[in-house]
C-alpha cells in the first residue's frame, strides 16, 4: 500500500498517544474496564497540551442520507487522529476493520487500537493508516 508522508504534527501526537498509553499501563495494568482507560489516556494526553474528545459520533452519508448516529469512535486526538480502546483477552479482526472504516469515512490519516489487557503495552498496540 502506498502512503503518503505523514506531517510531523501527526507523528508527534502517534508518540504522544503511544507515551500516554504506556504510562498508563505502567500504572494500573491489565484488568480493568476500558472505561477507565479511556479517561487515563484522555488525561495523559490533555496534560501534554493535545485536545482530547471521548466518544464522538461519526456522522456518514448512506444512499444521499446524512447519518450522525449510529457510528463513535472512543477517543479523537486534536481533530486529527483516531484512538479505540479494548481491554480484552483477545483482538477481534473485526475492531480491526472498523478502526481503518472510521478512517475512511472521517478522512482521517492515523488511528491506534489499543488493547490494555495485556503484560506488556507494547503488545497492545496497533497503528492503522490509510
Amino acid at each position: 500500500m502506498d502512503f503518503q508522508t505523514l506531517s510531523p504534527e501527526i507523528e508527534q501526537i502517534g508518540k504522544d498517544i503511544v507515551h500516554a498509553a504506556y504510562k498508563v499501563h505502567l500504572a494500573l495494568g491489565p484488568g480493568l474496564l476500558e472505561k477507565i482507560y479511556e479517561v487515563c489516556l484522555a488525561h495523559e494526553l490533555k496534560k501534554l497540551g493535545h485536545e482530547v474528545l471521548r466518544q464522538v459520533d461519526i456522522p456518514f452519508v448512506y444512499d444521499g442520507i446524512f447519518f450522525d448516529e449510529g457510528l463513535r469512535m472512543d477517543l479523537l486526538v486534536d481533530n486529527l487522529v483516531i484512538v479505540e480502546l479494548k481491554a480484552v483477552e483477545m483482538i477481534n479482526p473485526l475492531w480491526k476493520a472498523q478502526i481503518i472504516s472510521h478512517l475512511k469515512l472521517t478522512e482521517l490519516p492515523l488511528g491506534y487500537l489499543i488493547n490494555f489487557n495485556v503484560p506488556l503495552i507494547k503488545q497492545g498496540i496497533n497503528r492503522f493508516r490509510i
